[in-house]
């Protein structure tokens, strides 16, 4: 049995089997690997844009509350005169 072992191992034709298994494991890891990469790429960018919506409405929030009327007096004036 050992014998037929080291014929198969020895064998041309196993070793070009070989080779080629090991080259089409390599493709397929790395295509998984790239997939994988782009995925992890897209979920960062969603990541990015949701962070800068909120990053936006937030700066609208708080150029609305430095135009607001400070007191009653500029609230009424304001209404008056139909810039509100």
């Amino acid at each position: 049995m050992g014998a037929l072992i080291a014929w198969f191992s020895s064998s041309r034709f196993m070793l070009t089997a070989g080779k080629w298994a090991a080259i089409a494991l390599t493709i397929t890891l790395f295509l998984l690997s790239l997939r994988r990469s782009g995925e992890r790429a897209g979920r960062l960018a969603e990541r990015l844009e949701n962070t800068e919506k909120a990053n936006e409405i937030q700066r609208r929030m708080l150029e609305a509350t430095a135009r607001r009327p400070h007191n009653r007096d500029e609230l009424v004036d304001r209404l008056r005169d139909g810039e509100f």
